[in-house]
């Protein structure tokens, strides 16, 4: 049985999905570094990093799950996760416990033995207690560091539709980039009959020998499958108890493992889906918001991504003189931005960036309280929280020049920090 987007259309279908959200929990894992992301993630894990203008990478799955009508979700944090504590916290606490809605935050605390997670699945099992203690009967597993927009009770519907035990959410990608993804084969009926997690030579589509189908990090579970196999991996010797290595292998051939491809029109939108776990992907995917039409539509009003911001004032341009004049162009410039007789363009300005006189900035991602004095040239760059760029620097330019103080990609984007100028922002 291959559902198609006709079948969760009406009110009908529409009442039985919300009944399965309902009876649904969402564990958003997102106790990663990500150090493909470089000095970016000294300080932070990967799902707290800024993305957007305004947003953090976390918004992304989390907003899902409400607009998906789930509404209870637990975010397993680990590495770094101070930051991104305070910033669920703060903008996240409007769920009502009232009506059994919760965010909790469920950091590694050695509830089963004397280890921190050791692996995706782990990370699951050492909180086991907590999820039968609200007895759902399906539970959605999230990883916490991709920015997409998905219905989930769609995955759901077709989860309950085909009983399997393991549903996983897959999309194509290009075969170049399927080596750092979990790689799939499945047949008519979506039955995932092969699947290698990070292989050296991804195995291509049948039909487009140019992509692999890989997975997206999502798998729904019956919970009571889930309860039971993470008991058994946890004593398993040899495995590396992650979802990924050890439990989708082993329910393809002792389980019901099905596939469900995001496609085109899951949430009305296309199926946009991106990992920005490297610095290049990371920059990309923010100019990209800074086109005419990006791939990803952060203007929509049907789902909205949820975040939270500070109260701040509006961004201010000033000064209007023929080699003094404060402008932006094709760009997205967040609340309490100056940007004084300097010029913006293509690039994405966090909140409270101070751009002082006669500078240029084009193609950069300007992340929040970052001061540019005055004379700099700045292009095809990310710069973290909190520097100050001095006077007169230029980046971006001269690539020689650039990595003898900053850290440059492969594709030439670089990385700028506070401690890279010598500024110690994170020192006691």
């Amino acid at each position: 049985m291959v559902l198609k987007d006709e079948d969760y259309q009406g009110p009908h279908m529409e009442r039985n999905i919300s009944k399965l959200t309902a009876n649904t929990i969402a564990l958003v894992l997102a106790g990663g570094r990500g150090s493909r992301l470089k000095a970016l993630t000294d300080w932070r894990a990967k799902p707290a990093v800024p993305f957007g203008g305004k947003f953090r990478i976390i918004d992304f799955p989390m907003s899902n799950c409400i607009n998906s009508g789930i509404r209870r979700i637990a975010v397993l944090t680990q590495y770094k996760s101070h930051s991104l504590q305070r910033h669920l916290q703060r903008g996240w606490s409007f769920m009502s416990g009232q009506f059994g809605e919760f965010v909790e935050v469920l950091p590694a605390q050695q509830r089963m033995g004397e280890g921190w997670y050791a692996g995706t699945a782990d990370a699951v099992f050492q909180n086991l207690d907590i999820i039968r203690h609200y007895d759902p009967k399906y539970v959605i597993v999230l990883a916490g560091d991709h920015i997409y927009k998905m219905d989930y009770g769609k995955m759901i519907a077709a989860h309950v539709a085909k009983k399997a035990d393991i549903t996983v959410g897959c999309i194509p990608v290009p075969l170049e980039e399927a080596k750092a993804f979990g790689v799939m084969a499945i047949d008519a009926e979506s039955r995932i009959v092969e699947f290698a997690e990070k292989p050296k030579q991804p195995k291509p589509m049948p039909n487009d020998a140019s992509q692999a189908l890989a997975s997206m990090g999502i798998y729904v579970f019956t919970a009571e499958y889930l309860r039971k196999r993470l008991i058994e991996d946890a004593t398993q010797a040899g495995s590396e108890h992650d979802f990924g290595h050890d439990l989708i292998p082993h329910a393809i051939n002792n389980a019901n493992a099905f596939a469900f491809p995001f496609t085109e029109g899951n949430t009305g939108t296309s199926a946009y889906w991106k990992d920005v776990g490297t610095i290049d992907s990371y920059w990309d995917a923010n100019i990209n918001l800074a086109e005419i039409e990006p791939d990803l539509n952060l203007y929509d009003s049907h789902w909205p991504i949820w975040t939270y911001q500070d109260q701040l004032p509006p961004a201010k341009f000033a000064f209007d003189s023929e080699k003094r004049r404060g402008m932006a162009v094709d760009s997205l410039v967040s609340g309490g931005c100056l940007i004084t007789g300097s010029t913006v363009r293509h690039s994405v300005l966090f909140s409270n960036v101070r751009v002082h006189s006669y500078s240029v900035v084009e193609d950069a991602v300007i992340l929040s309280d970052v001061e540019i004095n005055q004379n700099c040239r700045i292009k095809r760059c990310v710069i973290d929280k909190g520097t100050i760029i001095p006077e007169g620097t230029v980046i971006g330019e001269n690539r020689a020049d650039d990595e003898k103080r900053f850290y440059v990609s492969e594709n030439g984007i670089v990385l700028v920090t506070p401690e890279m100028l010598g500024q110690k922002l994170h020192e006691l």
